[in-house]
């Protein structure tokens, strides 16, 4: 183990916000202030290793509080953790949201992804550097998530406390707001307003997002709360587990694997302890269900990951939420203290004799983190890359122990499982594809946001829905790792089945619309930049792959026809390699966007 520390030293505040989260320092060695003969006493070998996975919210820490990480404050957390310098830098430099070089105390992330590109990004970009001091730090952004109102932008001064702010849809003058008086910026508006449907009699996913207050658990309660977790205790896990599976719900996360058959698994291996982790770390452009749901209706999300703890045999469950959902991260923070307050979580769940709790782990804007054992490896301490399978999670996952990972969505779905049964959820949607499901439409309609409908409804009923301009162009199903489909294939039916057989993907949910104003091979080139700045470098076809992706696109990006047609070949053999040799699904869907709008839509003709 490489131990070898550096000169460097940290000032009081980096020295303050690590040991805001650590506790005082116990030796010289971690760096106390004491003279007896104890520098060279360390903790080692399990009592170090138990530790490591506090790199990440001490890295963030630290960020929080000074803007970067600095060589003396990475040092004196490396100290404090037993982690070799090395290794932390490597994880430090992993993520988007950290900075190993100085910068100003205030960043503003400006999304350039799909729907702020097509909302003029751009431009935004160029007039808020225009508008800005050198106090402020401009950073072009993959997704923010905040798509139903493109064009958007995310201010965060470091401090203690850290603020932030939103603005959105985004002017030069509201970003520039933001950035230098994150106090005075215009609040949020609140989550219902990304729920076009909100207060309709059938929703079952949104159904009280703007109804409840989402800071009240009394407020929660009283519109059904709590009801499921009691039928589970009552029908106890067994019961839970095959209510689950005989409802037929799939994960919502686009690989579409049946959730019951996944939490069996893991609750019948003999290893133990068993854990459960809820991944909301949604970075797919496009994509912002999830958000609405914890901002809107938090306490569901507390109560599905008890439920599904309970079923697992699980006593910890980590939350992991994307770095740039400031107040989604919040809101998630009061509802798990709040129910721990009322004996909701912890030692004796209402009096049930089953314990559990949730920590919430924050993401630092790595992409490849969505994928279910890089996040078990980002949760774990180290550079969120992928691990080979097998060993499948639910035999070895977080810290090598039998886990479940499922998306906020997928376990929301379980409260109506339990609430109105098995079957009645079943009859929701098609044979194959169960139940109600979350579609996050942005880009050209008139009507952004979240829609809920069942599982069998056509791509032209969603869109009718938002309210699709004319001279529909394009439209894109699944977000970047997804798939173009022509204006006229409306009749698609919204199901897992139904698109594979149409040849594209449901994935995550994502549709994105785009009229005769947006530059097709602009829009390809993004998906192209987005895939090589996320790959994680670990394998050789993703890594390579994605960058001769981007170098074809750009050279073909002024040509058509016959000029365009051996980059055109090379793209179909680049993407061919990605897509059978990568390790994990960003290299195996890097090309799928780009195959599409050429094969589909006739991108380059």
């Amino acid at each position: 183990m490489d131990l070898h520390f550096g000169d460097s030293k940290p000032t009081d505040d980096e020295r303050a916000a690590v040991d805001a989260l650590l506790g005082p320092p116990q030796s010289a060695w971690e760096g106390a202030d004491r003279t007896d003969a104890d520098l060279r006493w360390a903790r080692g070998g399990r009592a170090a290793r138990d530790r490591r996975d506090l790199l990440l919210p001490g890295l963030h820490a630290i960020n929080d509080r000074v803007g970067w990480i600095s060589e003396g404050a990475l040092d004196y957390l490396c100290r404090r953790l037993i982690v070799p310098p090395a290794e932390a830098y490597g994880v430090a430099t992993f993520y988007a949201m950290f900075s190993v070089g100085p910068r100003p105390s205030t960043v503003l992330h400006v999304c350039t992804d799909l729907a702020c590109a097509a909302a003029g990004a751009q431009e935004l970009c160029a007039g808020i550097e225009s508008g800005l001091g050198p106090g402020v730090h401009v950073e072009r952004s993959p997704c923010l998530g905040l798509c139903e109102r493109a064009p958007a932008a995310l201010a965060i001064r470091a401090g203690d406390p850290v603020r932030t702010a939103v603005s959105a849809p985004a002017t030069v003058r509201g970003a520039v707001l933001a950035a230098t008086a994150p106090d005075s910026a215009p609040e949020e508006p609140p989550a219902v307003t990304a729920v076009p449907q909100a207060g309709g009699d059938d929703l079952v996913l949104l159904r009280r997002v703007g109804v409840v207050d989402p800071s009240s658990l009394d407020d929660y309660r009283a519109h059904g709360g709590y009801t499921a977790l009691r039928r589970a205790f009552a029908l106890g896990p067994a019961g839970v587990l095959r209510e689950v599976t005989d409802s037929g719900l799939v994960g919502r996360g686009g690989a579409a694997f049946p959730t019951g058959r996944k939490w069996q698994a893991t609750a019948s291996q003999p290893d133990h302890p068993h854990y459960l982790v809820c991944n909301a770390d949604e970075s797919e452009p496009g994509t912002f269900k999830d958000r609405v749901l914890m901002e809107g209706d938090p306490y569901a999300l507390v109560e599905a990951m008890t439920i599904a703890a309970y079923a697992i045999g699980a006593r910890q469950g980590y939350l992991y939420l994307r770095g740039e959902y400031p107040r989604a991260t919040h809101r998630m923070q009061y509802a798990v203290d709040q129910a721990r307050a009322r004996g909701l979580l912890g030692d004796d769940i209402l009096g049930q004799g089953y314990a559990f709790d949730i920590e919430i782990r924050r993401g630092a804007g790595a992409y490849i983190c969505g994928e279910e054992t890089a996040l078990f490896n980002s949760i774990e301490g180290y550079r969120g890359e992928p691990r080979s399978k097998p060993p499948f999670p639910v035999e070895k996952g977080l810290f090598g122990r039998p886990t479940v990972e499922n998306n906020v969505e997928t376990l929301v779905n379980v409260l109506p499982i339990l609430t109105m049964g098995s079957a009645a959820y079943a009859a929701i949607g098609t044979g194959r594809s169960t139940g109600p499901k979350l579609f996050c439409v942005s880009g050209s309609v008139e009507r952004p946001g979240v829609y809920e409908l069942p599982f069998g409804a056509t791509l032209g009923e969603l869109l009718a829905l938002a309210g699709v301009r004319d001279r529909l162009r394009a439209v894109l199903l699944g977000g970047a790792a997804g798939g173009f489909v022509r204006p006229d294939e409306r009749d698609i039916p919204l199901t897992f089945e139904g698109t594979r057989e149409a040849g594209t993907t449901l994935g995550s949910g994502v549709v994105m619309a785009f009229d005769d104003t947006v530059a097709l091979p602009r829009l390809l080139l993004r998906i192209a930049e987005f895939f090589r700045d996320e790959s994680c470098g670990q394998c050789v076809p993703c890594r390579v792959g994605t960058v001769r992706q981007e170098e074809a696109l750009r050279r073909i990006a002024e040509r058509t026809g016959a000029a365009a047609a051996d980059d055109i070949a090379l793209l179909r053999e680049v993407g061919r390699a990605m897509r059978d040799a990568s390790i994990c699904g960003l290299g195996q869907t890097a090309w799928n966007a780009v195959e599409s709008a050429i094969d589909r839509l006739g991108a380059y003709e």
